[in-house]
């Protein structure tokens, strides 16, 4: 054998083991029975058929490189495009950065020690990595943009909590809200700022990770095209929560949202939403040819329980009274292990962050608030075409678009692909 058939084969036993280590020994025989909707065998531990072994294992990786995160970033010009001295100018280098936390202007909380440019009191980038050694904490999310159809990416992000940051400013009362943005051109019509209830900030939700000031994406440090040097994260929001280029954030006794986003009709308390849609379909197959299908799920606070497919002729009626296809004839697809699609590079950065063990394990899977790869073998099908749909089921029993079947509340819509059988 030569060494690149050795190492191809060496490759291929690799992936099986990962493969089946993770899926166990439901999940092989969902594959080979569910999944396929062929005979009734029993369990078995054979590799899944060639077609499906190869669509997964073309999948995107788990963790999206830096690089490869779907950029909406707002500007003109966008920040993260200015020239090196204009970054450094802008405070938006690791030399240059500068924290504000302010008691707000029109409703003010009462400080003790806000952190002031003026009063040469403000955090530097230094000063936060400090707190960073005893305090810092990692984050998988997925960051997904409230209006668009799909991720921006799926990473993990290090900072500091924000609420280690707001104690320190020693407030007294009247704090009801937290406002922050981020750097905008010295433009104020450019500005583009989000809030969270002081609660949210202060203490965590049952399940959820703090909000943080985030400095770091998958162990590296956090670019400009990520909104570094320093961003905010909201764990369980939408991207617009999110805010890049942090270095404003104001302490105040407003008892209300007043993020820009909302100006656009949109909800601005939405926690991300659970969702399917595929990813790799066979083009034109020939008829009676099983498909080997695959996708992602992004796995909202609801958390999911289930991926479901269904092929329907695309001349077929379907009652109107059933708009979100509840009767149709859905089948389960099998959710994949995380090791499927975790590059072994990348284990060490899961170590012990939020939901994971000190090895790097997951410690319940789907995980909330990331993403996760499904497969499933249909049986081939007669010439004609088809239109293929996908859902999710959370463990409450909510099949995808509801419980929220509401865009401006989190993207709901089901996905529907026409696939084309060829004779």
């Amino acid at each position: 054998m030569s060494n690149a058939a050795s190492q191809a084969w060496q490759q291929h036993l690799q992936w099986s083991r990962r493969f089946f280590l993770g899926l166990g020994a439901a999940g092989v025989a969902a594959l080979h029975n569910g999944l396929t909707h062929g005979a009734g065998d029993g369990p078995e531990t054979r590799p899944p058929d060639p077609r499906l072994q190869e669509a997964i294992g073309k999948l995107e990786r788990w963790l999206t490189p830096a690089g490869e995160f779907r950029d909406v970033s707002r500007g003109s010009p966008i920040p993260h495009s200015l020239a090196p001295e204009q970054l450094a100018e802008a405070g938006l280098t690791r030399d240059t950065w500068k924290l504000e936390i302010l008691p707000d202007p029109d409703h003010p909380a009462k400080l003790r020690r806000p952190f002031s440019l003026e009063a040469n009191t403000s955090l530097d980038f230094a000063g936060l990595l400090e707190l960073g050694k005893t305090e810092a904490v990692r984050i998988p999310k997925v960051m997904t943009c409230l209006n668009i159809g799909c991720p921006l990416g799926m990473g993990v992000w290090e900072g500091v909590p924000l609420r280690s940051l707001v104690w320190k400013t020693e407030p007294r009362e009247n704090l009801r809200r937290v406002i922050y943005w981020g750097f905008h051109n010295k433009v104020p019509e450019q500005r583009f700022q989000s809030s969270l209830p002081i609660d949210r900030v202060l203490e965590d939700p049952p399940g959820l990770p703090p909000v943080i000031l985030a400095y770091k994406l998958n162990g590296d440090w956090l670019s400009p095209q990520r909104g570094g040097p320093v961003r905010m994260i909201v764990p369980e929001a939408y991207g617009f929560k999110s805010i890049k280029w942090l270095n404003t954030i104001l302490l105040s006794n407003l008892f209300h949202a007043n993020d820009t986003y909302a100006q656009g009709n949109n909800d601005v308390d939405s926690t991300l939403k659970t969702f399917a849609a595929t990813l790799n379909v066979p083009s034109e197959p020939a008829a009676n040819t099983p498909l080997a299908i695959t996708g992602y799920a992004q796995v909202g606070t609801s958390g999911l329980s289930k991926v479901q497919v269904w092929m329907q002729p695309a001349e077929a009626d379907w009652p109107a009274e059933d708009r979100y296809f509840q009767t149709a004839p859905w089948r389960d697809a099998v959710i994949l292990p995380l090791a499927t699609t975790l590059a072994d590079e990348s284990r060490g950065q899961l170590a012990s962050a939020h939901g994971f063990s000190p090895g790097g394990e997951p410690g319940r899977w789907p995980l909330p608030l990331t993403k996760v790869h499904w497969a499933i073998l249909w049986d081939g099908l007669p010439p004609g075409k088809y239109t293929l749909r996908s859902r999710t089921i959370d463990p409450q029993g909510h099949a995808q678009p509801l419980p929220r079947p509401f865009q401006k509340s989190g993207h709901a819509a089901i996905e529907e692909v026409t696939v084309t059988i060829r004779p």
